[in-house]
């Protein structure tokens, strides 16, 4: 027998089991954000690709390490997936080094990297603010707040660099997820966040928040008013945050490769790409050995960023 062969016939309990009953995608933010908007996108695909319910749960907490914990400790038959971001992965990886004991690459079998968003500086409409350089200027003049996801978070460290670079300070409140720092800024009680586009699309269609600049390295065809930061003067802030589906590591390779078919085959839904275009969110299309190597080399990659920073864990 084949050593494929006897990889598929020792799998074959893991691929029925998966097949009997709901899978978990653990999302490891709360509700509203750029990841839970996309799992969910993907979620009712992938079961119909699988014929099997996917199940999205949130469990949010310790800058995305606690979800992203419980599926690196869970049984690796293909019933618990993680929807793996960049935020726990590889910014975590090294912010809660002493308080995690998973890896970010080798607690893990990543199947795909499914989505890619930049992030944006964004102001309450009615703030005077109408460009990076009046940013800038508000900073220099007194004390402006910003709001994002939490301590340590992508958006947090983001805004350090930038704020680094400009030689400005900005006084941090970080939220328990974007939507809540969204929804405040919106409301008029901060003024100014950092969100994914992929969040933030519909409040600036409505005009509920205006974006100052955003971190892909050309302007985005959706929303093509809007400058990078690059264009502005900040070339090093050119960066993509990322979101993946992850399965436990030692889960099968013939379970790994049924659920990276199923995921390949829902990111080319007409369904799903028409919410991805949307949200003007990219897919990455990266697959099982290819994802793995991604975000090994994200964790190198963000490790010196996250000790440059001084971020510490809330």
């Amino acid at each position: 027998m084949s050593r494929r062969a006897v990889s598929a016939a020792l799998a074959a309990p893991f691929v029925a089991r998966a097949q009997g009953g709901p899978i978990r995608l653990i999302v490891p933010f709360g509700t509203g954000g750029s990841t839970d908007i996309i799992a969910r996108i993907l979620a009712d695909e992938v079961g119909r690709q699988l014929g099997t319910p996917v199940v999205v749960e949130n469990r949010r907490g310790a800058g995305a390490t606690l979800g992203t914990g419980m599926v690196a400790t869970a049984r690796p038959d293909g019933q618990t997936l993680l929807f793996s971001v960049i935020s726990s992965v590889a910014v975590g990886h090294t912010l809660y080094r002493d308080r995690i004991a998973w890896h970010g690459d080798d607690s893990f079998a990543h199947l795909a990297i499914v989505m890619g968003t930049p992030y944006l500086l964004m102001v309450h409409p009615r703030q005077p603010m109408q460009t990076l350089g009046d940013y800038i200027a508000a900073a220099r003049a007194g004390d402006i707040a910003y709001g994002t996801s939490g301590v340590g978070s992508m958006p947090h460290l983001f805004m350090l660099r930038f704020l680094q670079l400009a030689g400005v300070n900005a006084t941090h409140i970080p939220y328990r997820g974007g939507a809540q720092a969204a929804t405040d800024t919106i409301a008029g009680n901060i003024p100014s966040l950092i969100d994914s586009l992929t969040a933030a699309g519909a409040n600036m269609r409505s005009g509920a928040l205006r974006a100052l600049a955003h971190s892909r390295a050309e302007r985005v065809t959706e929303f093509p008013a809007v400058p990078t930061f690059r264009e502005s003067g900040f070339e090093q802030l050119v960066v993509d945050g990322w979101g993946g589906i992850a399965a436990p590591a030692g889960t099968p390779a013939a379970v790994q490769e049924r659920l990276a078919s199923a995921v390949r085959a829902a990111l080319d839904a007409p369904l799903v790409r028409q919410r991805y275009a949307e949200t003007a969110t990219n897919n990455p299309g990266l697959f099982l050995a290819d994802a793995q190597a991604f975000v090994r080399r994200e964790i190198t990659a963000w490790a010196e960023v996250v000790r440059a920073s001084g971020a510490r864990p809330e």
